[in-house]
This record gives C-alpha cells, sequence and structure tokens, in this order.
C-alpha cells in the first residue's frame, strides 16, 4: 500500500490562476469564491460543487464559474476570455492541474438577488495529488 495522497484546493488554483492571467492581459477583475457585499461591475465567482477522485494520485473537481457584468454583452465578453483561460491552465507555472473538461456549456443565469448580467459554465479539472507529508 502506498503513502497517503492530499489534494490540492482546485477552487484556489484555478482563481490564482485566472486572476493571474486576466492582470496579464490587462484586465484587472476580480477573481473571488463568494459573492461580494459591495458588488463590483464585473466580476468572476469560482465555486466547487462536486467532482470525484479518479484514482489513486487524481481528484477531478467540477468547478462552476459565473461571470457578472453590467449588461449582456460585458458578461458575454467577459465569460469568453474566463472559459478561453480555463482550458489553457493546463502547464501553467507546472501547475498539477493537467486536463480540462466541460460539462456545461455557458448559459445566461442573471443573478436571483441583484437582478445584474451574469453567465456560467461548468468545468472538470484534473488535479494531480501527492503523498502526505510524514508528521
Amino acid at each position: 500500500m502506498g503513502a497517503p495522497v492530499e489534494f490540492p484546493d482546485g477552487v484556489d488554483i484555478v482563481r490564482r490562476y485566472l486572476r493571474e492571467a486576466l492582470v496579464e492581459r490587462g484586465d484587472d477583475v476580480p477573481v473571488v469564491t463568494r459573492v461580494p457585499n459591495t458588488r463590483p461591475p464585473r466580476f468572476v465567482r469560482i465555486e466547487r460543487v462536486g467532482g470525484s477522485r479518479l484514482d489513486r494520485v487524481t481528484d477531478r473537481p467540477r468547478l462552476d464559474i459565473h461571470c457578472w457584468g453590467p449588461d449582456e454583452g460585458a458578461v458575454a465578453d467577459l465569460v469568453k476570455v474566463v472559459r478561453a483561460l480555463v482550458f489553457a491552465i493546463p502547464g501553467w507555472r507546472g501547475a498539477v492541474a493537467y486536463d480540462v473538461v466541460e460539462v456545461g456549456g455557458p448559459d445566461s443565469a442573471p443573478d436571483p438577488v441583484s437582478g445584474q448580467e451574469r453567465s456560467s459554465f461548468a468545468v472538470e479539472v484534473s488535479l494531480r495529488g501527492r503523498a502526505l507529508p510524514a508528521p
């Protein structure tokens, strides 16, 4: 039997990657895990909504990625860029993310609380685990 395997936080990896990739493109969009109390006009929210361990060293979290904007056009533009960037994560700085599969394409889903325009899509990201450090 091998050593126990721990897995990275998929939401944190994708959030950090997206934030950095958007800033590199000159697009200073907040990428968060919770809807901010004071909502910016545009932001991206990532949450894990399931997924499963595929094998001894692979976790495959399902992530919902929501993009908010001031109008339908701004949301469509943002989701286009965010979606493209998410599929480019394999190999990012030697990241443990090595595969991305879309499980739900972009759909319009205006925020039920604020009425703000929003679109979301869902992916599963394969993440490589590592041996749990000895105590």
